[in-house]
């Protein structure tokens, strides 16, 4: 099978590239720097791990994300050559349609078929590979623009990078991340960060979790991992 991943470089989609190769397939990672010459290619399926993931750029950069969102998926369902789509996007499409961010991901979902392709809402990521979010903002001290009480369902990235690579076969939307959803004041009080909190409300609990997803709570011991490694540097 012929799977190309759109944004192949970036956090969630180089995850899913190794998932999907491990597993056999046959893996066309796509770039800005290949991006036309792959075009021209035929797949049985095309992922889509091509969307801006910032939250507060978008707030500030709103014409910008709807390019890089709305226009960017309707640009790779009208152009490529594909059997099946899988869109990539986050449970704020849902929990957050309410701002920039959320809406451009709703937005971008309408467009595909849900009938036909697969649409993944993901939950909060986490992996020793991370750059940016929530949980180094709380690891490093600093302020966090959301009320403390908004509970995130917290997901290892590789289990959701294999959880697609799995379940290629889904049609539908599918929220993908942590059972239990766990609040960000309860994360902060088990790491003993002083975190000042300031925002509103963003619950993230997942619809209908699937029995085999982990516990959003785990990401605690991952943090003390991380903690733990930090301190022996």
């Amino acid at each position: 099978m012929k799977i190309a991943v759109i944004g192949s470089g970036g956090y969630v989609g180089s995850a899913l590239c190794k998932a999907l190769t491990r597993r056999g397939y046959s893996v066309t990672t796509v770039t800005r720097a290949n991006y036309s010459e792959a075009k021209s290619g035929d797949f049985d399926i095309v992922v889509n791990c091509a969307m801006p993931s910032g939250k507060f750029w978008a707030k500030n950069n709103p014409k910008k994300d709807y390019e890089e969102t709305v226009e960017k998926t309707a640009r790779l369902l009208k152009e490529w050559r594909f059997k099946k789509f899988v869109q990539i996007s986050t449970l704020s499409a849902r929990t957050k349609s309410d701002t920039v961010y959320g809406a451009h991901k709703a937005q971008a979902e309408r467009l595909c078929n849900p009938n036909e392709h697969l649409i993944v809402r993901l939950g909060a990521l986490y992996s020793t590979s991370m750059k940016k979010g929530v949980l180094l903002d709380m690891l490093q001290g600093k302020k966090v623009y959301v009320d403390g009480k908004s509970r995130y369902s917290f997901v290892p990235l590789d289990f959701c990078a294999e959880w697609v690579a799995a379940h290629l076969e889904r049609n539908g939307v599918v929220e993908v991340g942590g059972k239990n959803a766990i609040a960000l004041v309860d994360v902060a009080a088990h790491i003993g960060a002083h975190v000042e909190f300031e925002g509103e409300l963003d619950h993230q609990d997942l619809v209908s979790p699937e029995s085999d997803f982990p516990e959003a709570k785990d990401v605690l011991a991952f943090l003390d991992s991380m903690r733990a490694s930090q301190t022996s540097l």
